[in-house]
């Protein structure tokens, strides 16, 4: 089968908007830490546990990867908003943590199911352009945690936290509407193929080099992004904001993501993935220091706005870096990706957790920051992009 080489727009911004509905459910954790940890009495480490159970089933992407090459799964993916929003809509109705463990282990599960083959469809859809593809897939999913939190906090407001399944019927909406919008775009096991150039194994070996360096960087720029996502709304709650101010920070910094993420894929194919992500490592832990300083004044907006514009970059720009190679595996490796992502991720916030018990949060910030500089040796590690 011979690709496309044209961008098709359309087909990329409907798997986008597909990408925006899961993601507006799955936001919902961070803006309610602060009322979950004063009803359960919950510790910083032990809400580093709940965002972690929620990426455990990220350990079986490769595994999803491989069914994903190799078999149809059209409708999971049309499936999973409305599944996503059922989980996690019900998290302030429950009445034991137990059991909200358990809504985000199921959450986890269809993010799972998602974000592996979603991918490999912006790839076939994308050109020769698949750096601005993996731009508005990204665009989606940051946009989402942007209104996510308002979102979420709009409900609190109406109906408290017990009410917020309330909520749950644009998920449901949104399936029955990609249903119609997303079923004709092709998924890699849809796709017809002459033979497979080697074996899955293989696969996996011939590129574990990159996969180490890209967990590397992943791991290290997570300690940022991670002490801001998860823990910016307790941040700005235990130093006197509103829940309803550091849920519009938590939106703000995303809406910053959201634009640095349209951009950094598309810069990457004009400058190059390793320059541009080069230019976000210097950047992001210095300005996590800012914020960490002038966190209780008027800078702390613009630092903010800086920050999210930034530090966004490193997944699109990666996941363009995995998208050109050209594999009969495409699924197994975005499904290697996604847990690298995923478990680095979720490893950093296990320590931020930890440090935020043993130091306070600024402290960890700090902390944060300043390791996150090892990302740099990772990113020398990638090779040169060719630049078109």
């Amino acid at each position: 089968m011979q690709e496309n080489k044209i961008f098709q727009q359309d087909k990329v911004i409907t798997i986008s908007f597909a990408h925006f509905v899961h993601d507006v459910y799955t936001s919902f954790l961070a803006p309610i830490l602060p009322l979950l940890i004063v009803k359960f009495s919950l510790s910083f480490s032990f809400v580093s546990f709940l965002t972690v159970i929620q990426r455990v089933p990220s350990l079986f992407n490769p595994i999803v990867g491989y069914f994903s090459d190799n078999f149809p799964i059209r409708y999971v993916l049309i499936a999973i908003p409305a599944l996503s929003a059922i989980m996690m809509s019900f998290l302030g109705l429950m009445p034991s943590v137990s059991l909200i463990v358990i809504l985000l282990l199921a959450s986890g599960i269809g993010a799972s199911l998602f974000h592996v083959p979603a991918p490999i469809m912006v790839k076939h859809v994308s050109g020769n352009r698949i750096g601005k593809g993996m731009s508005y897939f990204m665009l989606g999913g940051e946009i989402a945690r942007s209104l996510g939190p308002l979102y979420i906090l709009g409900g609190i407001s109406l109906w408290g936290l017990e009410g917020t399944y309330r909520l749950l019927p644009l998920g449901l909406l949104a399936s029955l509407m990609l249903y119609f919008k997303f079923r004709n775009i092709p998924i890699a096991g849809e796709l017809k193929k002459k033979e497979k150039e080697t074996g899955a194994i293989k696969a996996l070996k011939k590129h574990l080099q990159l996969f180490v360096t890209i967990g590397g960087i992943f791991f290290f720029t997570s300690l940022v992004k991670g002490s801001l996502t998860t823990f910016l709304p307790t941040y700005m709650t235990e130093n006197g904001s509103s829940l309803w101010i550091a849920g519009i920070a938590l939106s703000i910094v995303q809406f910053a993501g959201a634009a640095g993420t349209l951009f950094s894929g598309t810069i990457s194919d004009k400058i190059g993935r390793r320059f541009t992500l080069m230019i976000m490592a210097c950047t992001t832990p210095f300005l996590l220091l800012l914020f960490a300083f002038f966190s209780q004044t008027i800078f702390a907006i613009p630092i903010l706005i800086l920050i999210g514009f930034i530090m966004f970059a490193t997944t699109p720009v990666l996941l363009a870096e995995i998208n050109i190679i050209k594999s009969e595996h495409s699924g197994l490796l975005n499904g290697v990706f996604m847990t690298l992502n995923f478990a680095s991720g979720a490893l950093a916030m296990l320590l931020i957790g930890v440090f935020g018990d043993l130091f306070g949060l600024k402290t960890t910030y700090i902390i944060a920051a300043l390791i996150s500089f090892i990302s740099i040796l990772f990113i020398t590690r990638l090779p040169k992009t060719k630049i078109e």
